[in-house]
């Protein structure tokens, strides 16, 4: 992950690039005032000392400034005065602060605390995505971090769209929340969702969200940020992170402070329905700097706006989300952290959000609702225990992910000779198990290493039936051979089970052959054992007199990812960088209307080169750039057969260029400008028989669902009123170039090529905030996604942006 050093993981050490000096040694020191975690790392910038912590929460206590000629331990000591925390010498340049074990109770804060006239220094930036603590300036990739708890209520909300809004280089489907597959750099494979394992590894701390099933779109309440890596992230993170990963770092519980935050939001949608959003965030301390709870809870309906002409329904595609998190800390002793984290959330939409473009931006008509609902659950211990600069840490968890969905069957004929009206449900149950346990030592500058094994299962079971609206029993034109019995009544399709095992060893190691030069290699060895089996065959697949053997499937493979990468920052202010890293997915089974197939593994390398001037947030400019290229073998795509069922299919091999480039300046301290810009060029270079066949002679197939270009503009600014009010504003353009929905003349419809805006302000006094905030300010209605049901491939479907929608919002800290 990645997160500013204000927010320091348990005993991670601010290392920094200054020259050692010894701690008597009195030199200038200069620290703003701010918080502990900001000036440990200007102390440890100043002076080369490594400062570690020995808990989280230390980070947030608020430190004086201190100025003059000093010792590393005299400052230290300036800056400790009356924080209940104690200072801990390990050797003649590395320090440990810990809190006390007596701490004297402090007055409560007043509620209206003057706003101090000097600006904060700016915090490092440190890269623990490489799941060891790397300098920015000394990582070797591409990384994006929104955090330091920058998601409003209005945003958290949004969940995986506020990202998505945020990061040029994250794009993703839009079926609606908690159905949608992510991607990054145009690693993606098709706009189905399938049986097929995600290109994008999505984590809440460290661990695995999703395997064979879509972003559960959890939202983003009470988190410390989100970090985006490119990928692929094979070495580190292995299967199903060939485009990169999104990892959700939620806010720890303090051990020493109880509060919380409720904050409430109500929404008005243009052309559509109102909606509202609730939260609450508490912690508990239950036993003073050893024992702590932290619970959130929230719901949000988003209001729909879509109208069914053909049902006489407005605004049906309304979506309620309800959920919550609860999170125990427990720290013995200043080195050892256990973490016992819970997770429920449940989306339930009443009908899908797409449009027909002949009949209206908003409007379309079905013969049928298209409800859907994704309910998730997680449960994860984490235990931690650090020996200096050694660490041991181990994530263990389980997760349930039940996706129910349904799409309109109803057999469309251009003539007006509609079938009897027929809606196909699909049910996917996806349980994880998975365990990681690492031994990582950090060391000066980015350099260290990591050695650690995984286990990992993960079964996934697709159910599927299709149910006739009409009123005699007719033979089904849906699915050949398989009978519709009457009026609602349900016939049962042939489902698929896949389960996987990957045991895993890898490791990483980062050292400096010359002054300058960083050189990191790894690799991965995993072996994977899938079993995939047909669920409930139907009648037509003995009459294609398919064997019970071939709807099976075994496999047991071992594949090797390596990773190489070389840094330098010999240039003054500049890194230069190239990187090589692989990812891959296992194979599986998948079912049509007509066959039980095998789906091969497939396998992305790709090379990178980029440059990095400067640290956003911390230089008045900083840039970045990056050139990239990737191979993507045997590519595993989720598609739909002759009738519209979703199934696997190897498509063939492709290649993906992609050059992106970020600015951000900060002309004034309260003010921060930012631009970023992606061009991405894919084509399917060497297309399977069965797509060459659905394709026009000499026709050019590039991959789907990520645009050619794509680019985001914007702005924050931030300054005091008088001596007890803050106020905040910021705006922001994403601009999504065109792409397609899928390969071949069929789905190769194109999307994209709207600009989305929003713009948000808030006035804060003492523990109450009011915000106000709008999304979509042109009210443009665009093309997301040119999907609506699979059934109807023909149908001219739209899933327009939400329309303009203005909220009012209150939040009250305490």
């Amino acid at each position: 992950m990645v997160r500013h050093a204000d927010v320091l993981f348990v005993t991670a050490l601010a290392t920094m690039a200054a020259s050692p000096v010894q701690a008597a040694e009195r030199q200038q020191i200069s620290i703003a005032p701010g918080r502990l975690g900001e000036a440990a790392i200007a102390l440890g910038r100043q002076t080369g000392a490594s400062i570690g912590m020995s808990d989280q929460s230390l980070a947030g206590i608020s430190t004086p400034a201190v100025h003059g000629r000093m010792s590393v331990e005299g400052a230290l000591k300036r800056l400790l005065k009356g924080s209940g925390a104690s200072l801990r010498r390990i050797d003649g340049n590395t320090y440990r602060i810990v809190r006390e074990r007596v701490v004297r109770e402090q007055p409560r804060a007043a509620v209206a605390a003057p706003i101090p006239d000097v600006e904060q220094e700016p915090a490092e930036i440190i890269v623990t995505a490489s799941k060891r603590d790397t300098p920015l300036p000394r990582y070797a990739g591409m990384v994006d971090v929104v955090g330091d708890n920058a998601f409003t209520a209005g945003e958290a909300a949004g969940g995986t769209a506020s990202l998505i809004f945020r990061v040029a280089s994250l794009s993703s489907t839009h079926a609606g929340a908690g159905r949608n597959k992510l991607f990054i750099r145009a690693i993606a494979d098709s706009g189905v969702a399938g049986p097929t394992q995600a290109t994008t590894g999505q984590y809440l701390g460290d661990m695995r969200l999703n395997y064979a099933a879509p972003d559960p779109d959890l939202k983003l309440y009470d988190m410390q940020g989100v970090e985006v890596l490119e990928g692929p992230q094979g070495t580190l993170y292995g299967a199903g992170s060939l485009g990169g990963i999104v990892r959700m770092i939620p806010n720890a519980p303090n051990l020493a402070r109880t509060g919380g935050q409720v904050s409430a939001g109500l929404s008005a949608t243009q052309h559509g329905d109102p909606g509202g959003d609730l939260a609450a965030t508490i912690n508990l301390p239950i036993v003073t700097e050893k024992i702590a709870l932290r619970v959130v809870g929230y719901g949000v309906q988003d209001g729909g706006y879509i109208d069914d002409v053909l049902r006489h329904k407005d605004d049906v595609n309304r979506t309620r989300t309800y959920g919550g998190r609860a999170a125990l800390r427990f720290a013995p002793d200043e080195n050892w952290t256990i973490d016992l984290t819970g997770v429920y959330q449940r989306i339930k939409a009443d009908d899908a959000q797409y449009a027909a473009k002949l009949i209206g931006n908003l409007e379309r008509a079905s013969a049928v609702a298209q409800p859907y609902s994704s309910d998730y659950a997680l449960a994860n211990l984490r235990v931690e225990r650090q020996w200096d600069d050694l660490r041991f840490v181990s994530s263990t968890g389980f997760v349930r992910n039940i996706l129910s969905e349904s799409y309109d069957a109803t057999q469309y004929d251009p003539a007006g000779l509609d079938g009897p009206a027929a809606l196909f449900r699909q049910r996917n149950k996806v349980d994880i198990f998975s365990t990681e346990n690492r031994i990582v030592r950090d060391l000066d500058n980015g350099l260290g290493w990591i050695l650690g094994a995984s286990y990992l299962e993960s079964t996934s079971d697709i159910q599927r039936t299709l149910t006739s609206y009409g009123t005699a029993p007719i033979q089904s034109e849906v699915i050949p051979g398989v009978p519709m019995y009457g009026r609602g009544m349900p016939a049962t399709s042939t489902g698929v089970r896949n389960r996987i095992r990957e045991a895993t060893l890898f490791g990483e190691a980062s050292f400096e052959p010359v002054t300058g030069l960083i050189a990191t290699v790894g690799g991965r060895l995993t072996n994977s054992r899938l079993t995939g089996e047909a669920l409930d065959p139907i009648a037509v697949l003995s009459m294609a007199a398919i064997a019970r053997a071939e709807a099976q499937a075994n496999r047991n493979e071992t594949i090797f990812l390596p990773s190489f990468s070389l840094l330098t920052d010999a240039l003054p202010g500049m890194t230069v960088y190239a990187r090589f890293q692989q990812g891959f997915r296992p194979g599986g089974l998948a079912v049509d209307d007509q066959h039980i197939q095998r789906f091969r593994n497939d396998r992305a390398s790709t090379l990178e080169f980029g440059f990095r001037k400067g640290v956003p947030g911390v230089d008045a400019v900083a840039l970045t750039g990056n050139a990239a290229y990737t191979r993507w073998k045997d590519i595993q795509a989720d598609v739909t057969d002759r009738i519209g069922i979703p199934t696997t299919a190897n498509i063939g091999d492709g290649r993906i260029y992609t050059v992106e480039g970020r600015i951000a300046v900060r002309p004034v301290p309260r003010l921060t400008l930012d631009g970023s810009i992606i061009y991405n060029d894919s084509r399917l270079s060497r297309p399977a028989q069965f797509v060459r066949l659905l394709s026009y002679e000499g026709q050019s197939l590039t991959l789907p669902n990520v645009a050619n270009w794509g680019g985001r503009i914007g702005f924050d600014y931030r300054a005091p009123l008088g001596d007890d009010m803050r106020f905040h504003l910021g705006g922001s353009a994403r601009y999504v170039g065109k792409s397609r929905l899928g390969v071949g003349p069929i789905l190769g419809r194109e999307q994209g090529d709207y600009v989305d805006t929003a713009l948000n302000a808030s006035l804060t006094r003492g523990p109450v905030q009011w915000s106000l905030s709008l999304s979509n300010l042109l009210d443009s209605s665009g093309n997301r996604f040119s999907l609506g049901t699979p059934f109807d491939l023909r149908g001219d479907y739209v899933t327009p942006l939400r329309p303009r929608t203005v909220r009012l919002g209150l939040d009250f800290a305490f």
